[in-house]
């Protein structure tokens, strides 16, 4: 079995928390270098792990194979460009680019140099997500009318400490939370017709945007992800109406959690989520609380390895990224006009 040697570009929250865990107990990968500038936290994590002070010195060692970026978003199309143009596969942390225009460059320079790209859309393997699909595909709600998708926080304070609060390129709540929430929405229900978004910032002393409302067109069904600092009762996650029932679902997938307790995804029953999150379907056939099933963010990244080594296609496909960072353009386009765009 062929070893992939791994990079990571950046250790913080997404790096640390996220990747780090899932390729030290995959077999399938290394993880053998990750530049810190100052650093040597990923030395706390894992002695093993070799250290880079930039990027050019990682991405200048032939042995590394595929790299993980996860950095501020307004550095992902640079560090992201150097990788490809050095021979690397890339996985890019969300957003995959700022704009549809930047990652239609991203995927013809892969596409040149034989490589694969892909972006971190791990909420695609979140419990509650999987859950849906299953009552979907089990026809539990019958035709889907309404779906809302809602991720919350309370956070009445600006924090100073972050470059997520600061303004540059890519910053804000809807390069943060919006791209795990229309990709969601477009696994389930594919291209919408037109965008119509509300983007705002509610906060005392804001910078960046920390509120959205983008409504998605459809035929048959209206479709509504959103998400805002300021809502204090936020177990809110789903509320998905159909001609036969409907489902609600409060609480997060708890893999995010688990990981920041240093628990790796290893571990007997991985992805579980507490009953007490567990939705319920109300129905005239089948009404009570869903069990959900587990959530598994480890299938992201078997299928990394799967397309790079054996040339299979990859579960996050550069079609469906595109479609996301263009929905999100056209969400700052309908939000400045005040007006809905075509898809």
């Amino acid at each position: 079995m062929k070893t992939l040697n791994v990079g990571l570009i950046g250790f913080g929250l997404s790096g640390r928390y996220f990747h780090a865990p899932f390729l030290s107990v995959n077999p399938r990968f290394k993880l053998k270098t990750v530049v810190e500038r100052s650093k040597n936290e990923a030395q706390d994590f894992d002695p093993a792990i070799g250290n880079a002070r930039s990027v050019e010195e990682m991405l200048s060692d032939p042995e590394i194979d595929l790299v993980f970026i996860c950095t501020p978003n307004d550095t992902h199309f640079s560090y992201a460009m150097d990788a490809l143009e050095n021979g690397k596969h890339v996985v890019i942390e969300k957003p995959f680019a700022n704009t549809e225009s930047e990652a239609k460059q991203l995927f013809e320079v892969a596409e040149r140099n034989g490589l694969v790209a892909t972006a971190y859309q791990n909420r695609r393997w979140d419990s509650d997500f999987l859950t849906i699909q299953k009552l979907i595909r089990e026809n539990k709600l019958g035709k889907i009318v309404e779906y809302e998708s809602r991720y919350d926080r309370f956070r009445p304070e600006v924090l100073a400490n972050t470059w997520k609060e600061k303004q540059a390129d890519g910053s804000g709540n809807v390069y943060n939370l919006g791209p795990h929430l229309l990709d969601q929405a477009f696994v389930l229900f594919g291209d919408p017709q037109t965008v119509t978004a509300t983007i705002s910032t509610v906060r005392e002393g804001g910078d960046v945007d920390d509120y959205f409302d983008i409504r998605l067109g459809y035929d048959d069904k209206f479709v509504i992800v959103k998400s805002s600092l300021m809502v204090y009762e936020n177990s809110l996650r789903y509320a998905i109406h159909g001609t036969k029932g409907t489902f609600i679902k409060r609480g997060l997938d708890a893999q995010e959690e688990t990981l920041r307790r240093d628990v790796l995804p290893n571990t007997e029953n991985w992805g579980a989520e507490p009953e007490d999150r567990w939705g319920t379907l109300y129905s005239e056939e089948d009404t009570g609380i869903v069990c959900s099933l587990n959530g598994d963010y480890m299938a992201f990244y078997d299928s990394i390895y799967d397309a790079i080594v054996d040339g299979k296609e990859l579960a996050v496909k550069p079609a469906e990224i595109l479609r996301t960072t263009r929905v999100i353009d056209l969400a700052f386009e309908s939000n400045e006009r005040q007006t809905t765009i075509s898809y």
